[in-house]
């Protein structure tokens, strides 16, 4: 167990790799699909049901990196990984996927792409 004043990107990669590896278990992917199926295709719904799913399996997750357990660990948690993914790519990706657990996809501006 680390300290949340000591949590660094290599940390929040293995959290958010934990998270990852726990929202595939067989029992969560259980839980998130009768989820997602309670809501389905109405973004309201999808926060009032997925949302709380994943975030209950995470705070599962992050109490192992020193987080406390409930909402104050969560929030914690997620301004950690805001303001480490600034400057880390990897964190930044993780973090994506596992907000694609129950946001939905945003289309990439090809137009960004061309000026690179």
């Amino acid at each position: 167990m680390t300290s949340t004043t000591n949590f660094t990107a290599e940390a929040a990669k293995a959290a958010l790799s934990d998270v990852l590896t726990a929202l595939e278990a067989p029992e969560n992917v259980q839980k998130l699909n009768a989820a997602k199926e309670n809501s389905g295709n109405e973004m309201l719904k999808t926060m009032q049901f997925v949302f709380p799913t994943v975030m209950q399996i995470q705070m599962e997750v992050i109490k192992k990196y020193g987080f406390p357990d409930g909402r104050e660990g969560a929030v914690q948690f997620a301004q950690f990984i805001r303001s480490l993914e600034k400057d880390d790519t990897e964190v930044a990706k993780l973090h994506a996927q596992v907000r694609s657990y129950f946001l939905p996809s945003v289309p990439v501006n090809s137009s960004t792409d061309a000026s690179l």
